[in-house]
């Protein structure tokens, strides 16, 4: 997968990303894997943010993405998020990413790559699936390094205790 080059990211981009870096975080110390997601309206105001919270909400659809587009929606009023941007620290799963389109979403910028489970380019690109009634735009790459490192640590602390791990996915 080809990452969006730096300089195709503004500040705001980087903010709001770092909002979703936060949330990634809190979800990894609460026990969950560290997915963090930030919504932001065409105008760039926060809607809402998420992590991960399938483990302590014991809901296999508790993804970042979800509770964020979930709360955003209620926040605005519409299930229809035209114009809104969702940062995610990960790539979407197949889940999420028709979530994306079913929201009516604007634009997805993700962090870093999955290529076991993402489907906004690695496994598949539900976003711009022409068979589908929407296509998302999407930016790939924005802080990817830090998010990877993220997993990376999450995973190698859970394989050092192996009654914490339940589950080997990422999303």
């Amino acid at each position: 997968m080809d990452l969006t080059p730096d300089w195709a990211f503004d500040e705001r981009d980087q903010a709001a990303m770092t909002a979703a870096l936060d949330e990634a975080v809190a979800a990894g110390r609460a026990g969950d894997v560290p997915v963090g997601a930030v919504l932001l309206d065409a105008a760039g105001r926060e809607l809402a943010r998420a992590g991960n919270r399938r483990e302590q909400d014991s809901d296999p659809t508790a993804h970042a993405e979800l509770l964020a587009l979930r709360a955003g929606a209620h926040a605005q009023g519409s299930w229809r998020l035209e114009g809104c941007t969702l940062y995610v620290t990960l790539e979407p799963c197949a889940m999420c990413a028709a979530a994306c389109v079913q929201a009516r979403l604007g634009c997805l910028v993700f962090a870093a790559p999955d290529p076991k489970a993402g489907y906004a380019g690695s496994l598949g690109n539900l976003l711009e699936d022409p068979r589908l009634n929407h296509r998302v735009a999407w930016r790939a790459g924005l802080l990817h390094d830090r998010a990877a490192s993220l997993l990376v640590e999450f995973f190698a602390a859970r394989r050092h205790d192996p009654g914490s791990l339940r589950t080997a996915d990422t999303s």
